[in-house]
């Protein structure tokens, strides 16, 4: 499997990879997810190159992850905002960032809280069956072939299922 042909490869991880495999990227999501929308303040909050970031960014837009919208016409200034699909990664970010606060925080804590408008409490985001809501670990989920497989690219679980 080469890092270029990922998006061809008949797995959903390895084609997400090709969009937001790389650190930089995941890094412009967060600050996305924060609130960041314009190329200087990705910039000064990353203290990333300008042609590392417009690349990213121009990745980002070309996959629909992100959308420029005008906020100023003359001279025309746009910023990035997330599209449906890019605020579908969101709880990708949440997991990320609570595996960070597990693993990877130092002794005084993790860095942010995430706060739930509604009720307004700390909180952790839980991965549920979507069908009985109960919460899901690795050990509760088995695979099996759906539509898109490859039967070269299926796991051995998957092809006794």
């Amino acid at each position: 499997m080469r890092w270029e042909d990922l998006d061809r490869e008949a797995c959903s991880v390895a084609r997400t990879l090709s969009v937001v495999g790389d650190r930089w990227t995941l890094l412009v999501l967060r600050e996305c997810f924060l609130g960041t929308r314009r190329f200087e303040e990705f910039e000064q909050r990353l203290g990333i190159a300008r042609h590392v970031l417009a690349d990213r960014l121009k990745k980002l837009t070309e996959a629909d992850v992100l959308t420029k919208v005008a906020y100023q016409e003359r001279p025309r200034r746009e910023e990035y905002r997330l599209s449906e699909k890019g605020r579908d990664l969101y709880p990708v970010m949440m997991t990320l960032a609570q595996w960070g606060d597990k693993h990877m925080a130092g002794p005084e804590g993790p860095p942010l809280l995430r706060v739930h408008n509604a009720c307004t409490h700390v909180m952790e985001g839980v991965l549920v069956c979507s069908d009985c809501g109960e919460p899901l670990a690795a050990r509760d989920v088995s695979v099996k072939a759906g539509p898109g497989a490859a039967e070269a690219t299926l796991p051995a679980a998957a092809k006794r299922a």
